[in-house]
């Protein structure tokens, strides 16, 4: 086991990465944990909102503050899946004047990517991400590349303007590990923006984690433990989402389809490492509480009376919690 002195100079560095965010984002401090979970659990993030909330800004910021290969991909309809993956290419060895083909890695081959606006692109772009998401690899014309380690898709998506837009099919939510949500930011807040970005100065944002550091984080958060009582508790939860064997009536009503066994897994996960970044070891009841709409608003497929009662996965996920209260 890791001693505690190291535990401790670890999670100095998960401060000092949220200071360095901290220069040049004002605010948006439960989205930048919500991303910092999903750096700690190994797992991908979709972030929804309205432009000019400073999506990009705020993935671009992270890459910085980590010492990390960072890649920005514009999703158009236009893009091709070789666009994201690679290709082959003719080489010709001078030497020898022998032809042979080369592959050309694309931007998926880095560790921290930037899906920006996913959506924009037809469903055989945006399927060429799913086996780099789930396996971590790259196959092409019959051989697996490995991507380099980390590795982060981070996704932006706008909830607005949908002419045009391809939604994103299950197999590819169920990918990621949050569905994070950046609302608009209060009165300080946007006051602060307007000053600090209409004038001369600039904040730059020094690097404070290394890859491997990363991956230290994410051992160490598999170690934070989770009592019996919270995995049956979470299992409830994920269970009870499923209209077919629920007993919940908003479930019924409002769910065609509820979450599978992977929302359950990405639960557990996200709930230690917000426990790890709290400074605890043990995750707890209101971990799971501020992370089971992340997990699951995207894994739910809901029922047309849903959206003609204007009701979205966030209350069906409410309803779970009020009718299947924590474990004492």
């Amino acid at each position: 086991m890791t001693d505690e002195q190291s535990i401790q100079q670890q999670l100095g560095k998960l401060a000092a990465l949220r200071e360095a965010i901290a220069q040049v984002i004002v605010g948006q401090a439960g989205v930048v944990e919500q991303l910092l979970i999903g750096l700690l659990a190994g797992g991908h993030c979709l972030l929804e909102g309205v432009p000019g909330l400073g999506k990009t800004l705020l993935v671009r910021s992270l890459g910085e503050a980590l010492a990390l290969d960072f890649c920005r991909v514009q999703f158009t309809p236009d893009l091709m899946p070789s666009d994201i993956v690679g290709t082959e290419i003719l080489e010709e060895d001078h030497g020898t004047g022998k032809r042979y083909f080369k592959f050309q890695q694309g931007p998926v081959f880095t560790n921290l990517l930037l899906a920006d606006e996913l959506n924009r692109t037809p469903p055989k772009t945006q399927s060429a991400l799913l086996e780099a998401m789930q396996e971590r690899t790259i196959s092409y014309a019959g051989t697996t590349h490995r991507l380099p380690q980390p590795f982060f898709v981070l996704a932006t998506q706008n909830p607005l303007e949908q002419a045009g837009t391809y939604p994103l099919p299950e197999a590819q939510l169920d990918r990621f590990l949050l569905h994070v949500r950046v609302d608009y930011p209060d009165e300080a807040e946007e006051r602060a923006i307007l000053a600090q970005t209409t004038g001369s100065a600039s904040a730059r944002i020094e690097p404070v984690m290394t890859g491997e550091e990363v991956i230290a984080l994410q051992a160490l958060t598999r170690n934070v433990h989770v009592g019996d009582d919270l995995l049956a508790w979470i299992t409830r939860l994920v269970r009870a989402s499923r209209p077919q064997a629920s007993t919940i009536a908003e479930v019924r009503d409002w769910v065609r389809w509820g979450a599978g066994p992977r929302a359950g897994q990405s639960l557990v996960l996200a709930s230690k490492a917000r426990a790890l970044i709290h400074g605890r070891l043990a995750a707890t009841r209101e971990d799971v509480r501020a992370l089971a709409a992340p997990v699951l608003r995207h894994r739910l497929l809901l029922s047309f009376a849903a959206e003609a009662e204007q009701r979205s996965s966030d209350d069906v996920v409410a309803a779970l919690l009020r009718a299947l209260p924590a474990p004492n």
